[in-house]
């Protein structure tokens, strides 16, 4: 199958689905298809940044239609009338609360704990990989699927707060964690530590909600938290960590030789 654009592909996703999608759905279901085989850092970006330029430079002519925040459909499929749905504007795409990117259940066994670790996660399968080692935020030490301390980080990075807790009492109580950072994500990778300072009442109470939804529930059965548009990372294994392993099974090998 050809390659397609941003545009064409996101055409294609929602012409096939019978409910509106919220644009990260449709960044996943354009990865899960195979539209597109070459991703940024940011591919559900990617696909809110599309619709609006359309909105902007199409107008009426847009295929899209908003139908609340962050979900959208095509024209030809709105119940309501064409050109009345109110287009985001850049501000709306980028709003995401206080938190940006969050992890869940991330396994403690594939992060590498030197002194500065990796703690690598992609938004889809062939996405440009991240370090979020140096985000600040909130995470959770989880025990199998309980969550056994809530913590913070903010004058030392996430990735060296966690470090911490692999030689401190909670060392042996822990073998998951969570994380939800401040910190946004550029399509090239890397982390925009620059941070907002205004505050924002709606934001906060979005990020509260977010937050206790995103602890609280199966993240396979996890609703969206309203006005809460922050992208989940997955998981990815610190290759250094098979590098480690293929070096030790070649030392024990030389050992019986």
């Amino acid at each position: 199958m050809p390659e397609l654009g941003w545009k064409e592909a996101i055409v294609r996703i929602l012409s096939k689905s019978a409910e509106p999608m919220h644009y990260t759905d449709i960044a996943e279901a354009i990865a899960t298809e195979g539209l597109k085989s070459k991703f940024g850092a940011t591919p559900a970006s990617s696909v809110a940044a599309t619709i609006t330029i359309s909105f902007q430079e199409e107008g009426e002519k847009s295929p899209f239609v908003k139908v609340s925040r962050g979900y959208y459909t095509l024209k030809q499929k709105a119940t309501s009338p064409p050109g009345k749905a109110p287009a985001p504007t850049k501000e709306e795409v980028d709003e995401t609360g206080f938190i940006n990117a969050f992890g869940m259940y991330w396994q403690r066994s594939k992060v590498l704990w030197t002194t500065t670790p990796k703690l690598l996660g992609q938004q889809l399968l062939g996405s440009k990989e991240v370090d979020f080692c140096q985000d600040k935020g909130i995470y959770l030490l989880h025990d199998g699927s309980r969550v056994v301390y809530v913590g913070r980080t903010i004058d030392r990075p996430l990735g060296l707060r966690l470090k911490e807790h692999t030689s401190d009492r909670l060392n042996g109580r822990w073998d998951r964690f969570s994380w939800f950072g401040i910190f946004g994500v550029s399509e090239d990778g890397n982390l925009a530590t620059n941070v907002p300072e205004a505050f924002n009442t709606d934001n906060l109470i979005a990020t509260m909600e977010a937050l206790m939804i995103e602890a609280l529930e199966p993240p396979q059965n996890r609703k969206r938290g309203d006005d809460f548009s922050a992208v989940e990372f997955l998981q990815v294994e610190d290759p250094q960590i098979q590098k480690s392993q293929i070096y030790d099974l070649m030392e024990q090998l030389k050992k019986k030789l």
